[in-house]
């Protein structure tokens, strides 16, 4: 039955973006259906945020249609599916001697001239050299996303485990089960670099894998020995990035006959002894320097760094760079098992809940945004804030920026208690919200560390509420938006004037 409701959703969204012909490739990531198009002008934006099970949509780089997690691995696979039918079913309806024969072809011409200006708009907003480069970054670090998370409620339970001495059997285990990924983890980050990147992604691995090698414990580099790891995930992306440069150099002179045998042979070698004597060092300084800031941010401005930080973090959001923060919360995980950082941007989404309750209260009358607002709800509570930013505050702007007024809030509420001692962070990244408690670990108890992170949540919806309920909107917006049957009873009826309660159209509707 669940196979039969994404196949639904997945048949549903096809037609509303220009169905097979209209789609140049697929893929997802943690929330959103990611799709290229030819035409963007054939995509039916309004009728396909309102397809069930669509919580919103986002046109970036891709077009990006946001499902949820969890739905939108179920529903891609559906959807490529499909698309692959319709496809099929297409060649052969203009194979000779088709019955129907081939249908009449629409000009790309003539589809894309309505949606031109704006196509063109959008990229030179998106196609800048420093956002483009941070979206490659994300999109190496974007599929590893499901493994870190289940790793690190694996290594949450573990914690919990051995600090309440339950099941000692079964504790190594579990931190085998939960270590091997991270372990790892420079290996995969090098093959997803050379794939992005252009290269050939099984010997980004192989020059990534260099860095885990026990062996480079026997180098010394500037005067001090290598250690396996140094240079984690940043040295992978530097070593890996290093050999596709290198691979694409031998290609534009290694003969063809010898290409197998010399490209690859010169591009590990090159790359690899690169990354022992220069790389990995590098690269191990810059992680350092990064865990030392971190540190050292929240434990002495920690209160103005977390209102910086959560009120920031929605504009981010909204413009799709939060991803290229992956790496930074990567390294961090890698040196202290935690990423500090991400409990108090997650006060982002607190501040936008907030202001979402805030919005569905001061317009009574609007019951479109309150059942759009009522729906994305729930997503809200669990970290997933595209529903609710471009469905709710963003068109409406100010209520946006009341929004970040909350996450700035609970940032800062968050930050105080990391300035005075009380230091935590997440296992994992991906997962914000209420989906952020499985993963919390800290220096002052489960129990402490829970405390904290609810407080922080509940500041920054009540801020976000306040915020947005009390400034957020104008006496001009109110009065624009707040458009609706009243949601007051009627007057009594009298002789001149019946009511039949049988009426709808004398009955006042719910909003």
């Amino acid at each position: 039955m669940s196979t039969e409701k994404h196949r639904a959703t997945a048949a549903a969204i096809l037609p509303l973006v220009g169905g097979p012909d209209n789609i140049d490739s697929v893929t997802h990531c943690m929330t959103r259906l990611r799709i290229a198009l030819r035409d963007r002008s054939l995509v039916r934006d309004e009728a396909l945020r309102a397809v069930p099970g669509v919580l919103g949509t986002v046109e970036d780089d891709t077009y990006q249609i946001v499902l949820g997690p969890g739905t939108v691995a179920r529903v891609t696979p559906e959807f490529e599916a499909l698309v692959e039918e319709g496809r099929t079913a297409a060649r052969a309806a203009a194979a000779p001697g088709s019955a129907t024969g081939p249908r009449p072809a629409v000009t790309a011409d003539e589809l894309a001239a309505q949606g031109a200006a704006l196509k063109e708009a959008r990229k030179e907003r998106n196609a800048t050299p420093f956002k483009l480069l941070l979206r490659r970054i994300a999109n190496v670090f974007v599929p590893l996303i499901p493994a870190l998370i289940g790793c690190g409620i694996i290594a949450g339970l573990n914690g919990l485990l051995a600090n309440l001495g339950w099941l000692p059997s079964v504790v190594p285990a579990l931190a085998a089960i939960a270590s091997g990924f991270m372990s790892l983890i420079a290996v995969f980050v090098g093959h997803n670099t050379a794939k992005e990147f252009g290269g050939t992604p099984v010997i980004g691995g192989a020059v990534a894998a260099i860095i885990v090698f026990p062996g480079v414990a026997k180098l010394t580099v500037f005067g001090t020995e290598l250690r396996p790891g140094q240079g984690g995930v940043l040295g992978a992306l530097a070593a890996a990035l290093l050999a596709v440069y290198v691979e694409k150099w031998c290609r534009t002179w290694v003969p063809e006959a010898l290409d197998v045998l010399v490209t690859p042979t010169l591009t590990v070698l090159v790359s690899g002894l690169a990354t022992l004597y220069g790389l990995m060092f590098l690269a191990g300084e810059a992680s350092a320097a990064i865990g030392t800031f971190a540190d050292g941010l929240l434990s002495t401005g920690g209160a103005f760094a977390g209102l910086v930080l959560g009120g920031l973090f929605l504009p981010l959001v909204m413009l799709g760079l939060h991803q290229a923060l992956i790496p930074i919360h990567t390294t961090l995980i890698e040196q202290s098992g935690h990423t500090v950082l991400l409990p108090i941007l997650a006060m982002a989404g607190a501040g936008q809940v907030g202001a979402a309750i805030a919005v569905y209260c001061r317009l009574p009358r609007n019951g479109s945004l309150r059942a759009t607002i009522k729906s994305a709800l729930p997503a809200g509570f669990l970290g997933i804030g595209e529903p609710l930013i471009y469905g709710v505050s963003l068109p409406l702007g100010r209520p946006f920026v009341t929004a970040c007024v909350g996450g700035a809030a609970g940032g800062a509420f968050v930050g105080l208690f990391n300035q005075l001692g009380v230091s935590f962070g997440s296992t994992a990244i991906g997962p914000s919200g209420w989906a952020l408690f499985p993963l919390l670990d800290g220096t002052s108890g489960l129990g402490t560390t829970v405390a904290i992170y609810a407080g922080g949540l509940l500041v920054g919806y009540l801020a976000g509420f306040a915020a947005t309920y009390f400034f957020g909107f104008t006496q001009q917006m109110l009065t624009d938006l707040d458009t609706g049957p009243d949601p007051t009873p009627p007057a009594p009826a009298t002789p001149t004037d019946p009511a039949d309660p049988a009426d709808p159209a004398k009955t006042p509707a719910l909003t």
